[in-house]
């Protein structure tokens, strides 16, 4: 899922879409050969609108809550109530980064919490990458919460019955999410934790241009995250959300409405995505797929199927990893194991989440410099980690 703010650079956004672009041609090429039935490219239109639209909704209602303010004055709360303590800040914005990421999915915490999390850092005199790496790690590994925390999730919770239950999801799930989430934090803890001043001065409260507006953006974000787990059609709360704040804003702040809202790039990109992936379905790629994904609901077959959505994800990139082994899955616990590989494993290539890229946009955005040698090596260690521990729950 993506939430592609408007000051965003746009060379991210833009090959995000030229590489659509082409995914569109070659799945209409497929269509107008014969080779990609018309009832087959229907049925994944049925599929997929569903979850396009939650996704354009969400990434409007985080995009005009982050307009009005509501999470800088979060991040700024936070480290008051932290009263200087580096160890306890460092604990809430984990808690932050989990929560957001859990709810308004990992591009929302990628995107709009970056800079937050970077500023409050800065203004409080202390090196920002920590708290900008737990960030984007956390994107990626706490995507495994919710169905509405990863598109990939929400393609999963249709195969895993009953519609987008985050019940039936959390408890098949939660266990290798808790270890996910507990391994990252550990690991980056260690790093990263013992080089921060062990305690930090205050800063002036961040200024907000319009309190009606951040109290309408924070009542109406209160109200989304639990509609978001109640078993409806997460499109629909979503939507509803959005449409409230578009207009508060269109009274208040009309200049801060726009087309550029919208993730005209991401919505370019899984279009395409979704066709030729389907075409090459049809064409027989799940021969290739299930010989590789291996059989089986046993602990050796559940860490092959991880592994290698891991190494595919980090190869090309999570979203086309899930897609195209997917059909492989078989049974929940293996489904289960796939979004492991998909959603936690690929945090050591920059591009195998889109998550990860639109963070260091943000990054190179705020002036910070990073280099992507710490950020492989960091997931170097914490994604086997992560794939060896949280596979293990789906065995018992």
């Amino acid at each position: 899922m993506a939430s592609i703010a408007p000051d965003v650079p746009h060379s991210g956004a833009v090959t995000l879409a030229i590489i659509g672009g082409v995914l569109w041609i070659l799945g209409i090429v497929a269509l107008l050969t014969g080779a990609f039935p018309a009832d087959d490219a229907l049925a994944v239109a049925d599929r997929v609108w569903p979850i396009l639209l939650f996704v354009v909704a969400v990434t409007i209602v985080a995009e005009l809550a982050s307009k009005a303010g509501l999470f800088d004055v979060v991040a700024a709360r936070l480290a008051k109530l932290a009263r200087g303590r580096t160890a306890l800040l460092w604990a809430l914005v984990v808690l932050l980064a989990t929560v957001a990421t859990a709810f308004l999915s990992l591009d929302t915490t990628a995107v709009l919490l970056t800079p937050v999390v970077v500023a409050m850092a800065v203004a409080r005199r202390m090196d920002p990458l920590p708290f900008a790496f737990v960030t984007v790690v956390l994107a990626n590994t706490a995507s495994l919460v919710l169905p509405v925390s990863n598109l990939t999730n929400l393609l999963a919770s249709e195969s895993l019955g009953g519609g987008h239950d985050p019940v039936a999801f959390l408890a098949l799930l939660g266990p290798s999410a808790l270890i996910a989430i507990a391994v990252s934090v550990l690991v980056l803890t260690v790093v990263f934790l013992r080089r921060l001043p062990k305690t930090y001065p205050d800063a002036a409260a961040p200024t907000v241009s319009d309190p009606v507006l951040l109290r309408v953006a924070g009542i109406v974000t209160l109200a989304l995250l639990p509609l978001l787990v109640v078993g409806l059609e997460p499109w629909m709360p979503a939507v509803a959300a959005a449409a409230v704040l578009v207009v508060a804003f269109a009274l208040r702040a009309p200049k801060a409405l726009g087309i550029r809202l919208v993730p005209w790039s991401l919505l370019v990109f899984a279009g395409g995505l979704f066709l030729a992936v389907g075409a090459l379905e049809a064409l027989g790629i799940g021969r290739i797929t299930s010989v590789l994904a291996g059989t089986g609901d046993d602990l050796a077959s559940l860490w092959q199927l991880a592994g290698v959505g891991a190494l595919v994800a980090n190869g090309i990139n999570n979203l086309p990893a899930y897609l195209a082994l997917e059909s492989v899955a078989g049974s929940p616990v293996r489904l289960a194991a796939l979004l492991i590989g998909v959603n936690a494993g690929p945090i050591v290539a920059p591009w195998a989440s889109l998550a990860t890229l639109l963070w260091h946009e943000r990054l190179v955005a705020a002036g910070i410099e990073m280099r992507w040698s710490r950020f492989i090596v960091l997931g170097a260690v914490i994604a086997p980690l992560i794939l060896l521990l949280a596979v293990l729950p789906l065995a018992l």
